[in-house]
């Protein structure tokens, strides 16, 4: 790298080891920041220092406030005056670049660079190089250090790093004094006023209780070290420790028979021994960092790389990353996990920016009561071990570890995606109020999971349970189902470090069948692809995932896949009935091809004399609406058809579901909704075809009650909704209610929403 030139003295002098000089200048930088005076002048010595040191003519340091403006707040080599007036959006210029991606940059002519954007105040017309790196701070990017020179100047690998290094330091005094975020950061007179943020649910039902908040605030102290071989040996005996303490807690959740959980730890103990992790985080403790700012500054790097990240299985990692970084520094400090530290409230709602699965594990279950996190979905690995233990999720609570302070009560209504923070009295009383009325509600659903789900007027209603886990498959006895009506078998995929083989596909399929305890299941194949990618998995980058290279085209364009897995159902389903539907279907010819790849494997198993499934039934996810045009054609080849009713909404209004602004646009009691389901279910109705409804139309009481009108008789959901839903079948008449449905049908209205609901009320349907 580029130093300053040999102090007079020095010149023959035993050489100073490579490190020496980026040391040289954190400590220097130390020193500075332990002294007096006010930040800014402070930062402007740090700028002085940096620019001498690593050879610049200009060294500037520009900082975010609010409302995404970079402001310049310190400088040598640009014009003074320009200092606080100079002002930049997140994502203008270089600087906005490097601010908007978290990453750095470095070009030899910044004015040939198309992101270039011209600040004529600041005099840097004459400077060609530029190099910047982010400031960040707990993954949020605070602001960016820049490097300039007058003539072209490649920066290399060895100067970017010393300087991203520069960077961690800079961040604890921006964040530290009263500049730049600063503003923001702490208690104002607003946060103590009541709260409501919103979120996506992943796990159902109402809590109240107190914050946690998961390390709320770890700081490192010490950013600086002089003696970088004591900071290795301290990384080292803190990773070996960690890596103890991980192997402890996967044998004690493989003894307890956890299912997805040990495949979900193994993962994770993947992680925790990563080289790379390891060797970038010796890096940064050779560059001077002592240990604990080495494993931030690695941790802050990966959190602000992946939150720009679109890979989503990518972005689901960041809280298994998160994870281990919290946990290597807590053994640095001669701890045990955060949440083996942490003396919880009786009831403590759990709030995290992130989590992994290991730190959740870590806490006493018995006094949690919610888990709220900013990011994360349904799939991530710290979702599917809540779910196990059966508490309120709430993911993508932005805002949320900002907003609330430890202790603060809590209120999380995971039925409607909103929590509320510090709530009034009058929202309190209503919320206990909710929480009486569910209590109510779930005495009177257990009084009836015995009852056999049947009409009025005696008709028999299947009802089945979705599933993705052998966690969910006890559930279809508490819950009395029929039977499982989708096996989501990606799921098991997703949470696994490698690609699962025959004999391990064979042993989970069995597995899930033998939990099932004769009760039916129809597996779904391989659905990955979109917003689900395999981490062994090489993923293509699609403008439309939801309509691109997924599920069964995955399967055709991979047959070895697809048969694999079918031959593994076969051999897990010896001497028992099995059924298989393929999924995202948009043609019979594709449906065929299946079938083909389905008929080499039975072949192959007869030829070789295994015991065969006692009979076998092909399904069909109905969810392209292309194929509604082709069911007489479809249903020749089919034992059954399971409408997906999600995503053929979602392609029929082009509306992405994921997308909040979309979420309630579209009505699914919507006429062209309901007259598309009809035509589906008449025509499956004709053909002597089984036909049922899987999505969230069937766990909804009021949309359910719609689909018996339409002619369903067969609906799969989520196993909270079996309760009531089964309560709405027992007080429904099907002959009247079939009968309003074809009337209103005929009628001009949009949607059967409000009509329906004074329906049930008048006929005495329990719909809550």
């Amino acid at each position: 790298m580029s130093v300053r030139p040999p102090e007079p003295g020095r010149v023959g002098a035993e050489a100073a080891p490579p490190d020496a000089a980026p040391r040289r200048l954190l400590a220097h930088l130390r020193d500075i920041m332990a002294g007096s005076g006010a930040a800014q002048d402070r930062l402007d010595r740090i700028v002085q220092a940096i620019g001498a040191e690593m050879a610049a003519e200009v060294c500037s340091c520009y900082v975010v406030r609010p409302g995404d403006l970079l402001e310049l707040y310190a400088t040598v080599g640009l014009k003074l005056e320009a200092v606080h007036r100079t002002r930049l959006r997140v994502g203008e210029g270089l600087v906005g670049q490097i601010a908007a991606t978290a990453l750095p940059l470095a070009v030899s002519n910044a004015a040939a660079h198309p992101h270039f954007a011209h600040r004529p105040e600041t005099g840097e017309d004459v400077y060609k190089s530029l190099a910047g790196v982010p400031i960040v701070r707990g993954g949020a990017v605070q602001g960016v250090l820049v490097l300039q020179n007058h003539q072209m100047r490649r920066f290399t690998e060895e100067e970017i790093e010393t300087l991203q290094t520069i960077a961690m330091v800079v961040a604890e005094l921006v964040a530290g004094a009263e500049i730049g975020l600063a503003a923001n950061i702490g208690t104002t007179e607003g946060e103590t006023l009541p709260a409501r943020i919103e979120g996506r649910v992943i796990c159902r039902g109402l809590a109240q209780g107190a914050a946690v908040l998961h390390q709320a605030r770890l700081t490192v102290r010490e950013v600086v070290a002089d003696d970088p071989e004591r900071e290795a040996a301290r990384l080292s005996s803190a990773i070996d420790s960690m890596h103890e303490d991980i192997d402890r807690l996967f044998a004690l959740t493989a003894e307890a028979g956890g299912g997805e959980q040990v495949d979900i730890l193994e993962t994770y103990r993947m992680f925790a021994r990563d080289r790379g992790w390891i060797t970038r985080m010796n890096e940064s403790i050779r560059a001077g960092l002592s240990a604990e700012a080495a494993v931030k500054q690695v941790q802050d790097s990966n959190r602000a790389r992946l939150e720009h990240v679109s890979d989503p299985y990518l972005r689901e990692r960041l809280g298994d990353l998160d994870d281990l970084a919290t946990r290597l520094l807590l053994h640095l400090a001669g701890r045990g996990s955060a949440g083996q530290d942490t003396a919880l409230p009786e009831n403590a709602v759990l709030i995290a920016r992130s989590l992994g699965p290991a730190e959740l594990l870590d806490y006493d279950r018995s006094r949690l009561r919610a888990l709220l996190l900013e990011t994360g979905s349904e799939t991530s690995h710290v979702a599917i071990v809540a779910r196990a233990l059966r508490i309120p999720v709430m993911t993508n609570c932005f805002g949320l570890t900002d907003t609330v302070e430890p202790f603060d009560p809590v209120l999380v209504d995971a039925q409607n995606g909103q929590i509320f923070i510090r709530p009034s009295p009058d929202v309190l009383e209503s919320f206990e109020a909710a929480q009486q009325a569910a209590q109510t509600d779930a005495a009177f659903f257990e009084e009836q999971r015995a009852a056999e789900a049947v009409t009025r007027d005696g008709v028999r209603i299947g009802l089945m349970m979705n599933a993705g886990l052998l966690i969910d498959l006890p559930r279809l006895e508490e819950f009395g189902a029929d039977g499982v009506g989708l096996y989501r078998t990606e799921l098991p995929f997703m949470v696994r470090s490698a690609y699962p083989d025959v004999p391990a596909q064979t042993v989970l399929y069995r597995k899930i069948l033998d939990l099932a305890g004769g009760r039916p299941v129809v597996f779904r194949t391989l659905d990955v692809g979109g917003d689900k990618q395999l981490p062994y998995f090489e993923a293509r980058k699609e403008d439309n995932p939801a309509l691109g290279w997924r599920a069964l085209r995955i399967g055709l364009d991979r047959p070895v896949m697809l048969r694999h897995q079918i031959r593994a159902l076969l051999r897990a389903s010896e001497g028992r009935p099995l059924k298989v539907m393929f999924p995202m279907v948009a043609d019979v010819d594709e449906l065929l091809a299946a079938r083909h790849i389905w008929s080499i494997e039975w072949q192959r198993a007869q030829a070789r004399g295994r015991a065969m499934p006692r009979s076998a039934q092909i399904g069909v996810m109905l969810e392209v609406p292309s194929l509604v045009f082709q069911l007489p054609a479809l249903l020749r080849h089919v034992d059954f058809v399971a409408v997906g009713s999600n995503d053929l909404m979602q392609y029929m209004f082009a509306a992405d579901r994921a997308n909040p602004k979309m979420e309630k646009r579209y009505d699914r009691l919507g006429i062209a909704n309901l007259n598309i389901l009809r035509t589906i279910a008449e025509t499956a109705g004709a053909a002597d075809t089984p036909i049922s409804l899987c999505g969230e139309m069937a766990g909804e009481p009021l949309e359910a009650l719609a689909l018996l009108g339409l002619g369903y008789r067969s609906l799969s959901m989520s196993p909270d909704s079996l309760g009531p839903v089964k309560a709405m079948i027992r007080s429904t008449d099907i002959s009247k209610l079939t009968d309003f449905i074809g009337r209103a049908l005929t009628g001009d209205r949009g949607s059967l929403r409000a009509l329906l609901k004074a329906y049930a009320r008048d006929h005495g349907i329990v719909v809550r």
